[in-house]
């Protein structure tokens, strides 16, 4: 049978266990026309060379710095349109899959033309029946964006549906969405990018779509917390740019800046059980860098001696 082609882009900056393991899990893969290439990010751990001798029909593009997620999947975006791939999925290298996960993904796809990015099921690694992610919604009021989970799975999410966006931890894109709304911007550097990639696929007059069948494990902390400076940093300066990517309204940045953003830093500064948590250096960096213009990566020097 005639499956179309998918290149399976796997970011990494170092975690080379992680990756090993990502990779061993794609090889039994049941879909027959699938191309693994692992986007390396500059590891300091000797990345490229393990993965290479261990798994020698795996590509490896070297980026030579830290590209982040928008840049440095928008190198192996491009490999893709160049080499005539029908699919481009992302794949974070924490990750671990089911054998017909990708299959699962096409065959969606396949079913329904107006379908331009598509999503699995995700679950933690540690926890293999809690859901991290089924699907993304946005609140176009409120200016979030946030992801079905964080619960045990009990079949509440066993329905395919259209969502307002798929995490970038594993999506799938259509080549001939890719080729109306482009690739990743690049100013995000991380965080956010997959979500207004989405609203862009969605405004194209396609469809983005969760598929419950599709299973991916991801190995992040079931307590994990965004706060450390740079994610502050982040996760602040990058959803203001996703409000002004989108044309958000003015009630929604109402709405951001002063009922979350300036509520969160005033918790941050005035409560006692709070001043011991990072954060606050983080969104002041962002909310100067955001009013300058300025995006991509920051120095992590900003934030020496935290």
């Amino acid at each position: 049978m005639n499956r179309p082609r998918v290149a399976i882009l796997v970011l990494c900056y170092n975690g080379s266990s992680d990756t090993l393991a990502c990779l061993a899990s794609l090889r039994q893969l049941d879909y027959p026309q699938a191309d693994v290439i692992v986007l390396d990010n500059a590891s300091q751990d000797d990345t490229p060379a393990k993965v290479r001798a261990a798994f020698p029909e795996v590509q490896v593009i070297e980026h030579g710095a830290n590209l982040g997620f928008a840049a440095g999947n928008n190198v192996g975006l491009r490999y893709a349109l160049a080499q005539d791939y029908a699919y481009a999925l992302l794949l974070n290298n924490d990750t671990e899959v089911a054998p017909d996960f990708l299959s699962l993904l096409v065959d969606a796809a396949e079913s329904d033309p107006q379908v331009g990015a598509l999503g699995p099921m995700i679950y933690y690694y540690d926890a293999p029946t809690r859901i991290w992610s089924a699907g993304g919604q946005i609140d176009w009021l409120r200016g979030i964006c946030s992801m079905a989970g964080e619960e045990e799975d009990t079949g509440q999410y066993a329905r395919s549906r259209t969502v307002d966006f798929v995490t970038g931890c594993a999506l799938l894109m259509r080549r001939n969405a890719l080729e109306r709304v482009g690739l990743l911007d690049e100013r995000f550097f991380m965080y956010f990018e997959e979500s207004e990639w989405c609203v862009r696929v969605a405004r194209a007059g396609l469809h983005i779509r969760f598929v419950p069948q599709a299973r991916v494990w991801h190995k992040i902390p079931l307590n994990a917390r965004f706060d450390k400076e740079y994610l502050a940093y982040y996760m602040t300066r990058n959803r203001l740019l996703f409000l002004r990517a989108t044309g958000a309204p003015w009630r929604t940045w109402l709405h951001a800046l002063i009922l979350q953003d300036l509520r969160t830093y005033a918790s941050l500064t005035l409560r006692p059980k709070w001043r011991t948590r990072s954060g606050r250096l983080g969104m002041r960096l962002a909310w100067r860098d955001f009013w300058r213009g300025s995006f991509g990566p920051i120095d992590l020097q900003e934030f020496s001696g935290l």
